[in-house]
């Protein structure tokens, strides 16, 4: 699938592929592949350089960007899933259990999305239910019971809205895993790899080092969500995004997260080999240095740095007459 904003580049790609057609034996025809090939990479790498929010927001949800499963396969080993939140069920939007990246065990928690839209249906198009930030959260104790460092990967709309939701008590079962993900006495790593979305990405996000794909975005709602709040129009999606500020670089700046993992040219769905390669490398040193900090230092700093977001110096703001 190629998106909108990259219809110059596929209409090349098309060119360059009739050529290659008709290019055996023929120097011609090679030199103009090769010529093409360059042109389609530079282009690429300056369109991808320079996404407006809106876009970023499309690369997110490609439906061809890896998913957690995906990330289990190329990262970690060894994953023996969990089930049931031993209250309610088994949420399939949200999946857990223990795992290895290189030789550091660890509770690997996430979102879940489907490539098919039967599995999407099934998982819920990644939107967890209360029963699934219970499992997380039992997940999360049983980590912290074993010593273990907890890893959170996020890829979520939001937390399902539904009526039987809502009953069972969403905004409980999230307020919940804020308070408890706060205190919890061993190393966290959460890592937001395409869409980081309110609250429901927030019930697993709590980490001591939180960081994002160069191409995810997180934000405290959708950009149609928030356009139709203020302009009562979705179509003024591409304005919100702009102004929510929901991309990587933007909350580096503004210290809402603490790192990116830079992206292949074209995003993370062109080359998953090379993605997991990049996250698997800084997930691995991040928890190594984690893994130095005492229990008391690693609630004190994620308690802080939590603490600390919304927080700003009114002086730098204040108006010079």
């Amino acid at each position: 699938m190629d998106l909108e904003f990259e219809k110059s580049l596929v209409e090349l790609e098309q060119q360059m592929s009739e050529l290659e057609g008709g290019s055996d034996n023929n120097q011609q025809l090679n030199s103009q592949v090769t010529q093409l090939k360059r042109k389609i990479n530079s282009m690429r790498k300056k369109l991808y350089a320079d996404l407006t929010p809106w876009q970023t927001v499309q690369v997110a949800r490609h439906p061809e960007r890896p998913v957690l499963r995906d990330y289990i396969e190329g990262v970690f080993s060894e994953f023996i899933e969990l089930h049931g939140d031993r209250a309610f069920g088994d949420d399939k939007g949200i999946i857990g259990g223990f795992a290895s990246i290189g030789r550091q065990r660890v509770m690997l928690i996430g979102h879940q999305k489907g490539k098919t839209t039967e599995e999407n249906i099934a998982c819920n198009f990644g939107m967890g239910n209360p029963d699934g930030y219970r499992k997380a959260l039992r997940l999360m104790k049983l980590a912290e019971k074993y010593n273990l460092p907890v890893v959170s990967f996020i890829d979520t709309p939001g937390a399902y809205p539904g009526l039987e939701a809502e009953a069972r008590g969403q905004a409980e079962a999230i307020a919940r895993n804020l308070t408890e993900m706060a205190r919890l006495e061993v190393p966290v790593v959460v890592l937001v790899t395409g869409e980081g979305g309110s609250g429901g990405a927030l019930g697993i996000g709590v980490g001591n080092v939180v960081l994002m794909l160069s191409h995810a975005v997180y934000s405290v709602i959708s950009p149609e969500g928030c356009a139709s709040i203020l302009w009562r129009d979705g179509s003024k999606a591409p304005e919100a995004a702009a102004a929510l500020k929901i991309t990587a670089d933007a909350l580096l700046e503004l210290g809402v997260i603490d790192g990116i993992i830079e992206e292949p040219v074209g995003g993370a769905h062109r080359d998953h080999a090379a993605t997991f390669d990049a996250v698997k490398t800084e997930i691995s040193q991040q928890l190594a240095r984690l893994k130095k900090m005492s229990a008391r230092r690693l609630v004190e700093q994620r308690f802080k740095k939590f603490a600390m977001l919304g927080k700003f110096d009114n002086r730098k703001y204040a108006v010079h007459r």
